[in-house]
């Protein structure tokens, strides 16, 4: 895992590893501080944050920012694979998927270039229910 030197405190570095092992999955502050509630001490949400803020301004981790709730946070450093694409967003069990559509990206072209508008991919997100829950509604209607 690379670190950055002004990372090396060991709150920071905890943070920074716990991202890490999330496999590019998305998280909350407040799940990142409820992850971590077990240390003693442990590790509070404004230094959480703190570290956060920090961690996106070096390019290490991606925060992205939904409509009626936290901002979410990604790591992304060494990875290269996480790049800038739509969103998905389950409005049942609040997860969030990475879109990559060549559909929505000439749509974004079309947008750029006939209505002079760049969409910021990293906040746009669309709202819907995942396969995961509309196959578990199903079968709840079923029953």
């Amino acid at each position: 895992m690379e670190r950055a030197s002004h990372y090396q405190t060991r709150q920071g570095e905890l943070i920074l590893d716990y991202l890490g092992s999330l496999g590019g999955s998305h998280v909350t502050a407040g799940n990142i501080a409820g992850h971590f509630e077990r240390l003693k001490p442990p590790i509070g949400k404004t230094t959480v944050y703190r570290h956060l803020e920090k961690l996106a301004a070096a390019g290490k981790i991606r925060r992205y920012f939904l409509a009626g709730t936290s901002a979410c946070y990604q790591y992304i450093a060494g990875s290269g694979e996480c790049k800038n694409h739509f969103h998905l967003k389950c409005e049942t069990c609040g997860e969030l998927f990475h879109l990559d559509c060549g559909l929505l990206e000439d749509v974004a072209d079309h947008v750029r270039k006939k209505h002079r508008f760049a969409i910021n991919s990293l906040k746009t997100v669309f709202y819907g229910t995942c396969k995961r829950c509309l196959t578990a509604k199903k079968r709840r209607e079923k029953q």
